[in-house]
């Protein structure tokens, strides 16, 4: 057997003696006062006051970021609605209220679910403004492994990940665009209830948009009985699908459990929006291809040819955008149609027309757009053909650009982010880019085409007309004269105002409006049904002033939501 030699250090024993007999000296006073000194720092004189914020010397939050994050901290229990409308930061609020719960030493483990196109944005925002040190999920063995998760609910309700996630308890969970959880017999509803959850915040721009049941369901998946049961809270509160009884009542049940900051209320500083509208006159066989696509869509809606009308608006808005986007529409027609069709050759004249056409009268303007300033530029279209087109346009007279969509993956999402902030001059997006990505290195937008949905069009300028935007923003929307496209414009800009208003105003006016359809769907009916465009113009502009008297009525009431 080794020996182990074993020595023993005897030599403080006579200095413990020596202070033992003269009673000290125990300690030197320089560090005592630097522990006295260090303790005071860090004691909590308030429990109400934020702690939190001596962590985060760097972070200048907004005063009513602050008041967000103190009321739900110290007034709602941890678990709240965070409605503020569109660019007032939900996002800085909710870092606020977990950094808070951390420090205090409340939480530990924390759920983050968002659009997959936030996850990577969240991170960030996370990790260098708050210092937590939040991952966003990419492996199954994640969900265990590391206390703060940031994920998409896409990804987390799916097998195998949705046990991992039910078999912890979370200290906080955090749902960003919340408003999707409305419907409770979606899968996604029923699995955010059962997730194990201490504290949780509801993040939506638009708590409330089709009915009060929907407001309801989110209130309950927040806290369950609060309102009571779903017949106990029809009979207190339902008026109507969306008009409340004992409205008073209501919004004093509502402050307690959701907080609504709008950019109305003042003391929030927004830099201007300054909005030009670009006329496009087409060339002559741009013209003459317009003309005969109008004629082909109008003359197979009254056929009934095609069953879905819509198809016949798309290919006509496609033709405002680039011939590219329209010529592969016609090519799907045609393949769809029988052999002896007559259409077939109405399709073969318009594809004989596209081939006739060698500029492109949008593009160059939108060039010239950019070669008149050295600022970044983010482009919206509707039509990945039309993307793909401009990538390549501004690529000949040397401008560098990237394209981003919907159907790229969360990491080239990012990437493509990344270099548009750091090498290329413009980002040409589809829709996917007016979702949740933050711009604001970026100051001027071109619609190139515009949606016909009022509220995504406000999606688009909210990536870079938020709080924090220093400069002024600038927003270009191209029309084709004499085309549907200025038809829109003219409804979107002239009648409804849209580009001085904000979502959360604008998408609460058109879910009240009593259509028996969608707007867009009404929209569709205008222009498939209409003899000439002086009948189309009188249509268009009683749907604005329908629009406008519903605004003037909104604003002279206080919405439901308002604290």
């Amino acid at each position: 057997m080794t020996t182990i030699p074993v020595h023993y250090d005897r030599e403080w024993i006579s200095e413990l003696k020596t202070r033992t007999e003269a009673d000290g000296p125990w300690h030197k006073w320089e560090l005592f006062q630097l522990a006295y000194e260090a303790e005071e720092v860090t004691s909590v004189t308030n429990f109400d006051q934020l702690q939190c914020l001596k962590h985060l010397p760097q972070l200048e939050p907004f005063p009513h970021q602050l008041d967000t994050a103190q009321r739900v901290v110290t007034e709602m229990n941890g678990r709240a609605i965070l409605a503020d409308e569109v660019g007032l930061g939900k996002t800085i609020e909710a870092g606020l209220i977990i950094k808070e719960y951390m420090v205090r030493g409340l939480a530990k483990r924390i759920l983050i679910l968002t659009p997959a196109s936030l996850v990577m944005q969240w991170t960030r925002e996370l990790n260098q403004k708050f210092g937590i040190p939040a991952i966003a999920q990419k492996k199954e063995y994640m969900w265990k492994q590391y206390e703060i998760v940031i994920a998409s609910i896409d990804t987390a309700k799916r097998d195998p990940h949705r046990q991992h996630v039910l078999d912890q308890a979370y200290d906080i969970l955090v749902i960003d665009e919340a408003h999707k959880l409305k419907n409770r017999k979606t899968k996604n509803y029923q699995f955010i209830k059962e997730i194990k959850k201490k504290y949780c915040l509801l993040l939506t721009a638009t708590p409330i948009q089709n009915d009060l049941d929907e407001l309801y369901n989110l209130i309950t998946l927040l806290k369950p009985g609060y309102l009571g049961q779903t017949s106990e809270f029809q009979e207190k509160y339902v008026e109507s699908k969306r008009q409340a009884r004992n409205h008073e009542v209501l919004q004093e049940e509502l402050k307690e459990i959701m907080i609504r900051n709008k950019r109305s209320d003042g003391g929030l500083f927004f830099t201007k929006r300054i909005v030009e509208t670009v006329p496009i006159a087409l060339t002559a066989e741009e013209r003459e291809l317009y003309e005969g696509v109008t004629s082909f869509v109008r003359e197979q809606y009254q056929n009934a040819v095609f069953k879905n009308p819509l198809s016949l608006i798309t290919l006509q808005r496609e033709v405002c955008s680039s011939r590219f986007a329209a010529f592969g529409t016609l090519v799907n027609m045609h393949d769809r149609l029988a052999e002896d069709s007559p259409a077939r050759d109405e399709i073969v004249k318009l594809a004989e027309l596209i081939r006739n056409i060698k500029t492109n009268t949008k593009a160059e303007k939108t060039l010239e757009l950019i070669q008149a300033t050295d600022d970044k530029f983010i482009i919206f279209t509707e039509y990945r053909k039309t993307q793909e087109y401009l990538h390549h346009y501004l690529a000949e007279h040397g401008i560098t650009s990237v394209m981003f969509r919907g159907g790229f993956k969360r990491n080239k999402k990012d990437w493509m982010t990344e270099l548009f902030e750091n090498r290329a001059r413009v980002m040409i997006a589809t829709e996917a880019g007016g979702e949740g990505i933050n711009l604001q290195f970026c100051n001027r937008i071109i619609n190139y085409d515009l949606p016909w949905n009022p509220m995504r069009v406000e999606q688009r300028i909210g990536r870079v007309h938020r709080l924090g935007q220093k400069r002024d923003v600038y927003i270009y929307n191209l029309a084709t004269s004499q085309t549907i496209e200025e038809h829109i414009l003219n409804l979107l800009y002239e009648k409804i105002n849209l580009f001085e208003m904000v979502i959360g105003e604008l998408d609460t006016i058109i879910e009240q409006l009593q259509f028996n359809k969608s707007l867009e769907s009404n929209l569709v009916d205008i222009f498939l049904e209409s003899e000439d465009h002086r009948e189309m113009e009188v249509k268009i502009n009683n749907i604005g002033e329908v629009v406008r008297m519903q605004m003037d009525q909104t604003q002279t009431s206080e919405g439901m939501m308002r604290p």
